[in-house]
């Protein structure tokens, strides 16, 4: 998908280096509005570090994050609150909180209540949770698992709570949502059920740039795929030309591939 609007999600010459180990190098990647945007490459590419960078837990060594054209502010509460939101490879729920407690922690974000209002549960406070507690029931209905709105999150099945913390990193309404490895460790029907939440996230308005190992589930979703090697960006453009790229093929069954001078499919040095 190509637009000339605004950029939701951009990063020019994204480095980061731990000492002497460099994880990212000079990255860009830009997610459009309404675009879904892939991210993949071997294990050790980094991806996951990428991603930290992106969503504000690391600040970059090098080079700039923008969400809407503005700056990345460096906190990832700020982040939120600047329109970004993200899920975590590992599960990261509340399990003694019920699915819409855990939904509800995800819209204080863009809460305002006053000291006294919140320890007193005045007016403003009560007004404030039933807001949110309707927010989660909807988001939680949208996700497919309104019927465990008030089950612990550590009682649903995993993919449910895969689910659930989606939903809750939507409650923080987010203009581009982060996925970290969103089906890792589902079988093929919840998979499916994955594919059409995001599909469904992208139709409410929300980008969205997802890593996944799941080839089919990337190239069967995604606008437009990126793919990372050893820190670098090795190819940028459409499923089918990622696909057909040699570059790709190589570094997926171990062959040496030259990511000195990366050029995307589309053309575009990378």
């Amino acid at each position: 998908m190509t637009t000339s609007a605004t950029p939701v999600l951009e990063a020019r010459g994204v480095t980061m280096r731990f000492g002497g180990l460099t994880a990212v190098k000079d990255v860009d990647l830009t997610v459009g509005p309404g675009e879904i945007v892939g991210l993949i490459g071997p294990n050790g590419a980094g991806k996951t570090t990428f991603f930290n960078c992106l969503s504000g837990l690391y600040r970059p060594t090098a080079g700039q994050v923008r969400v809407a054209g503005a700056p990345l502010p460096p906190r990832p509460h700020a982040a939120a609150r600047a329109g970004l939101a993200r899920t975590f490879q590992n599960i990261r729920l509340f399990p003694n909180m019920t699915a819409t407690e855990n939904v509800m922690v995800g819209s204080h974000v863009r809460t305002r209540q006053g000291l006294f209002s919140a320890i007193g549960h005045g007016p403003r406070y009560r007004r404030t949770e039933n807001a949110a507690r309707t927010l989660a029931r909807d988001l939680l209905d949208f996700a497919g698992i309104g019927r465990h709105a008030e089950s612990a999150a550590r009682n649903l099945s995993y993919g449910d709570q895969r689910r659930l913390e989606v939903a809750r990193a939507l409650a923080s309404e987010p203009s581009v949502l982060l996925l970290d490895e969103p089906t890792a460790g589902m079988n093929p029907a919840e998979t499916r059920q994955m594919r059409e939440l995001v599909l469904a996230i992208r139709d409410r308005g929300v980008s969205v740039l997802v890593i996944e190992h799941d080839m089919r589930f990337i190239f069967g979703l995604c606008d437009c795929v990126v793919v990372l090697i050893h820190g670098e960006k090795l190819v940028q453009g459409t499923a089918e030309q990622v696909q057909a790229d040699e570059r790709v093929i190589a570094a997926y069954l171990g062959t040496p591939a030259t990511t000195g001078d990366a050029v995307s499919a589309t053309g575009e040095e990378g």
